[in-house]
């Protein structure tokens, strides 16, 4: 049962987006015609491990700030509740959340050395996003920044570099919508839990800006998303079999209609499913075009 417990602590449901960020980055490798399977399923590891040390670690912090015990839970927000509920020591919550970092700094060590020391400034700033995020960065007043970067855009970047060796101007645009994505992640999360937030000293971009215009930003980003990949697929730079992750437009809408109704929590979380939905899916499409491409 305690093993059960420590399992479900990672928020296992969120760990997806690991899978779909390292799918896409090693599929954009794969275009660019370079791919060793070795290094595609150990940097996923090492991606796996940061995103559970990021979950447990704001899992400690929020209880410890007291976020957690004035929150209500839903499925996209609020904790995994097993702190409030003392299925977990706080002490072995943090221990667990900082050993899952310590043991993926080997790899990024080790892919330094296989690779080049160019790896080196990507995995320090995805150190700061993981170990500072909830601390200190969500007190700054706009810290959606960093899950964009440390889990969006700055994983899919590594997954490339690990097989490449190089930053590529293709590869840097292509990265750009995971950032926007995973940022709107977190952005639309945030809003059942400003109340508890602003008592815990956090600023996020839904107290900072209002929900109202929170969900305006949140709605624009959405939009770029989209209107990125056409533009750089016309420009070249993404292979036209990216289009293909249009697809999940018709939900994005439907996020963007539930986040401007925000007041009305029977439209908000489905908004929040769809986003969840959109992040995933449009990640694993775009991998599924540069696939195509090669193929085709």
């Amino acid at each position: 049962m305690k093993l059960k417990i420590w399992f479900l602590e990672t928020r296992p449901q969120f760990l997806l987006l690991s899978v779909v960020l390292a799918f896409l980055g090693t599929c954009m490798a794969w275009y660019d015609g370079t791919f060793q399977l070795s290094r595609a399923l150990l940097a996923f590891v090492g991606l796996l491990l940061c995103h559970i040390s990021v979950n447990v670690l704001n899992d400690y912090y929020d209880y410890k700030s007291g976020i957690d015990l004035k929150t209500r839970r839903t499925p996209f927000s609020g904790g995994s509740g097993f702190l409030p509920a003392a299925s977990l020591k706080p002490e072995h919550v943090l221990w667990f959340g900082l050993a899952c970092f310590l043991l993926a700094v080997p790899i990024g060590i080790y892919f330094v050395l296989v690779s080049s020391w160019l790896l080196l400034p990507l995995l320090v700033v995805g150190a700061i996003c993981i170990l500072l995020y909830t601390p200190l960065l969500t007190r700054l007043g706009w810290p959606e920044w960093s899950p964009g970067a440390g889990m969006g855009a700055l994983p899919v970047l590594g997954a490339y570099f690990v097989q490449t060796g190089e930053y590529t101007l293709p590869a840097v645009v292509a990265s750009i919508p995971s950032g926007i994505l995973v940022h709107n992640l977190l952005l639309l999360n945030e809003f059942p839990d400003t109340e508890a937030d602003k008592e815990a000293g956090r600023k996020t971009l839904p107290m900072t800006m209002g929900k109202r215009g929170a969900s305006i930003v949140y709605s624009t980003l959405t939009g770029i998303v989209y209107l990125w990949i056409v533009v750089w697929v016309a420009a070249g730079l993404m292979p036209i079999f990216s289009l293909i992750a249009l697809l999940t437009l018709p939900f994005a809408i439907r996020a963007i209609q539930g986040a401007l109704k925000y007041q009305d929590e029977s439209k908000l979380m489905p908004a929040m499913a769809n986003n969840v939905l959109v992040i995933l899916v449009t990640q694993l499409l775009l991998g599924i075009g540069y696939i195509l491409a090669r193929v085709f």
